[in-house]
């Protein structure tokens, strides 16, 4: 494929702690009922700003109690990621390769734009893509297509061309959505058993396998 748009959390990165320890200090920060890791696992791919209702579904939220719940996660999550947040094996030494085969590449990711590019320099990545796509760029989130249509749109990208790459189910059906190929990659939130549902053109099981895209 000639263009690989990747997922952030769970594909390049391994943050699940992070989501789940800052998702978790925030919901008792709000004395709400802890979600479990599991839940956390499901939502993942999904923005804070849709996830968090339906982690708490009995739960009526004002608006200010609303963005208190999201703001802590924040906080508690920017506390953790110095530590919590690694580049999964090899990923660099996948990115160089691909980029060196020529094959441009992006990032789709439910993080807001500033926290994923806070991100990517820290782990010393950013230089590897040509465009990123954040929660605040779209108008839909996750499975919506909108961030790809975006990058489709302002590269003028071949569709048929180009790979959606993602460790949940949410990502899949997004590219789908999109009309672009996908890959599911097993070492993320979702069991290889929900992925497989998705009938991905891909299934990698190691970071690796990403330089036969």
């Amino acid at each position: 494929m000639q263009n690989i748009l990747f997922d952030f959390d769970g594909t390049l990165a391994n943050s699940g702690a992070t989501v789940a320890l800052a998702t978790q200090a925030a919901f008792r920060d709000l004395s709400l009922p802890e979600p479990s890791h599991d839940t956390i696992a499901y939502y993942m791919g999904i923005p804070i700003e849709t996830s968090f209702k339906a982690m708490a579904p009995e739960h009526d939220f004002t608006t200010a109690e609303y963005d208190r719940l999201l703001s802590s996660f924040r906080e508690n999550a920017q506390s953790l990621e110095r530590t919590q947040v690694t580049l999964f094996p090899d990923i660099s030494a996948v990115l160089t390769h691909l980029k060196q085969a020529g094959r441009q590449l992006f990032i789709v990711t439910s993080k807001p734009t500033h926290t994923l590019n806070r991100n990517l320099k820290r782990l010393n990545i950013a230089h590897f893509f040509t465009d990123c796509i954040g929660s605040d760029q779209v108008t839909h989130y996750k499975p919506a297509p909108d961030g790809i249509l975006i990058l489709l749109d302002r590269y003028h990208l071949d569709p048929k061309q180009t790979v959606m790459v993602g460790d949940a189910t949410h990502d899949l059906q997004m590219g789908k959505a999109a009309g672009v190929k996908t890959a599911a990659v097993t070492w993320g939130a979702h069991t290889t058993a929900a992925l497989q549902s998705e009938k991905p053109d891909w299934l990698c099981q190691t970071t690796l396998d990403l330089k036969q895209l």
